[in-house]
């Protein structure tokens, strides 16, 4: 796939993606450092790490201006979304378990802008699907280390896997032409739903077993 052309309407796409992506990833990490009753501070940077991290680490691989650096937009969204969330957990009772809907919804966004990203900088498809991934669970990656957990996307219900799948997907479609915002939404809330879906009926990769 040659590099795709960078148009407004491109950046456009990809700027509400990104943004919604650091917003809901944001409350996933709000909700899991909540759980381990961490302070405000602790919250927030649960919250940020998430919502930045796998973008981060993306753009320093393709040698690319870091994303929240270069438009402080979306390190001010992932600092509200930590604020609203801390302070709606005091008001409303949450499922520890609620924290993998917006962590599912982070996934897919964040899938699709990552490819995007990658595609947009001249990335062969399989490394712009791959960036996809990265991007999609790195933050979820960096959150569970933090919390002193088992990252999610080593034992959890399909994971990772449906990024890639997802990923792949998008690049498909772009390769059809078809428009790059209904190929973003299609993509990512199969992505979503998939997710939701590997997690209520558990479905996952085989695990590493030795012979007995």
């Amino acid at each position: 796939m040659s590099t795709l052309a960078v148009t407004p309407e491109l950046l456009n796409v990809l700027y509400w993606i990104v943004l919604v992506a650091v917003i809901v990833s944001s409350a996933s990490g709000v909700l899991k450092a909540g759980f381990r009753q961490f302070d405000l501070f602790g919250v927030i940077v649960i919250a940020i790490v998430t919502g930045l991290g796998g973008g981060s680490l993306r753009d320093m691989l393709l040698d690319q201006a870091v994303f929240w650096i270069r438009d402080e937009i979306f390190f001010i969204a992932s600092l509200a979304s930590a604020i609203v969330i801390f302070i709606i957990a005091r008001l409303v009772v949450i499922s520890n378990k609620f924290f993998l809907i917006p962590d599912a919804a982070g996934l897919a966004a964040f899938s699709v802008a990552g490819t995007l990203s990658a595609l947009m900088v001249g990335s062969p498809w399989l490394v712009a699907s791959f960036m996809g991934v990265m991007t999609g669970i790195m933050g979820g990656v960096f959150r569970d280390v933090l919390c002193n957990e088992t990252p999610i996307v080593f034992k959890s219900p399909l994971y990772a896997t449906l990024a890639w799948l997802g990923a792949l997907l998008f690049i498909g479609l772009l390769n059809l032409n078809l428009d790059p915002t209904l190929s973003a939404i299609f993509s990512g809330v199969l992505i979503f739903i998939a997710r939701l879906l590997a997690i209520r009926y558990k479905l996952g990769l085989p695990r590493f077993k030795f012979k007995e």
